[in-house]
């Protein structure tokens, strides 16, 4: 018999073939349009160009995906919350 693992991780992102949604999404924009491309013009380099361009797109994606660093560009929040009243001039504020 059949035995199914409870998926316990709800927390997790979603992911397609490796890839969160909107990196999903925009790797299936990019073969419907290399797929119109080649329908519209055939050719036989197009036809490979545009199977090399989406496995490289396909590549960089799941490496952004793993390293997930890359794209953020700062903190979401700041490192310290403090109600200290904030002035131009700093030593005559009272200590707190």
């Amino acid at each position: 018999m059949k035995q199914y693992e409870v998926y316990r991780h709800i927390r997790r992102r979603a992911l397609i073939f490796g890839l969160p949604v909107s990196f999903f999404a925009l790797q299936m924009l990019a073969v419907i349009g290399s797929l119109m491309a080649v329908i519209f013009s055939f050719n036989l380099i197009l036809l490979i160009g545009a199977v090399a361009a989406n496995g490289i797109l396909y590549g960089l994606l799941l490496k952004l995906t793993q390293q997930s660093g890359l794209l953020q560009m700062r903190t979401v929040f700041p490192n310290i919350i403090s109600n200290k009243k904030i002035t131009l001039n700093e030593k005559y504020d009272e200590p707190s």
